[in-house]
């Protein structure tokens, strides 16, 4: 049985410790926040340190997983391999290129596994949207967004995340993988832009931006995320993937809403274009909610640890996406185009 401490019980530190606890292959030893957490009733009956780092020391685990907000990322996983634990991080991996990569020689140095939070990896319909894409043939054009109308807690939350993390960079890093995923072509340039449509964030914070991504086979991604209350609820969920042979899409029904988190992962329905062919439909109705993907993300982590997968090309791929991102937050910092 694998011993895990959990850090950091937001969203998603909360599903992943239910996850974890429902999962016999781990036994959940701990958690860490370092406010009082409003905990699942599944979940009550579990010790809550605000201290990582005597957590750490004093239970030992052989699994940490990391979900605090970004900037701790790193050093927490840095600090959990030092102490003997594999690693299962939140995205983005850090929030600079160069912590990023302390991370993955980190991991290769001391021989523990580090599994990076990229949940539609481990999701049946994004894994169908991918082999639909790479069967089309490149070079592709890749349209994806996700805008988030948010308000009250996920607003606060969101101008929180925004304290270490844009929105381009935070969910980019999906999206981005996704899009090396289908091309596996290197990437070359990155062109970003972002405008502040709040005064309730700091001057040097935007909540919205957008950015494009040159890959050396010619392809073009389009990435577009933005934050807050003023964020419009039409087309904030676009996934469309071109290529020259015709076109994979994600369609969303009308009632979506864009501050759900079911509605970040689930699809609806594929619509597979071919040209000169009609359209086809491809219904995935029964594809699993938020809770049951980080099951089987965190089933993948059991996976990893106790049959001993490769995960080079894994952390290599977490690094890259992030670099890419970080690459269009410089971009709309400095107002120029970023050469990778």
């Amino acid at each position: 049985m694998i011993r895990v401490l959990v850090a950091g019980l937001g969203n998603m530190g909360r599903s992943h410790a239910l996850a974890y606890h429902r999962d016999p292959a781990f036994e959940l030893v701990g958690l860490v926040n370092r406010s009082a957490p409003t905990l699942d009733p599944a979940l009550a009956g579990y010790a809550v340190t605000p201290d990582f780092h005597e957590a750490l020391a004093r239970l030992k685990p052989d699994l940490v997983c990391v979900s605090t907000y970004s900037d701790s990322h790193a050093d927490y996983a840095i600090a959990a391999m030092e102490a003997g634990a594999h690693v299962f991080v939140e995205k983005p991996l850090a929030t600079t290129v160069a912590d990023a990569r302390r991370v993955a020689d980190c991991a290769a140095r001391t021989g523990k596994k580090v599994v990076v939070g990229y949940i539609l990896r481990h999701h049946p319909s994004w894994m169908r949207l991918i082999a639909e894409a790479r069967a089309l043939g490149g070079p592709y054009v890749f349209r994806l967004n996700l805008n988030q109308q948010s308000s009250g807690p996920t607003w606060d939350v969101h101008k929180a995340l925004m304290q270490t993390t844009p929105p381009i960079v935070d969910c980019g890093v999906h999206y981005v993988d996704v899009m090396c995923q289908i091309t596996d072509a290197q990437p070359v340039e990155v062109r970003g832009m972002g405008l502040r449509l709040s005064n309730e964030i700091a001057a040097d914070m935007y909540n919205y931006g957008h950015f494009q991504v040159l890959f050396e086979d010619g392809s073009l991604g389009w990435y577009e995320a933005g934050w807050g209350p003023m964020m419009s609820d039409t087309a904030f969920f676009v996934k469309d993937v071109v290529s020259p042979n015709g076109a994979v899409s994600i369609r969303m029904p009308e009632t979506a809403k864009s501050d759900d988190v079911d509605t970040h992962t689930k699809t609806s329905l594929l619509r597979v274009h071919k040209v000169g062919q009609a359209y086809q439909d491809i219904s995935m109705a029964d594809e699993p909610g938020h809770q049951e993907l980080c099951e089987r993300e965190q089933s993948y982590v059991a996976r990893a640890i106790l049959e001993d997968l490769d995960l080079t090309r894994h952390l290599n791929d977490a690094v890259q996406s992030l670099a890419i991102c970080l690459a269009a937050d410089e971009s709309v910092r400095t107002g120029l185009a970023v050469k990778l």
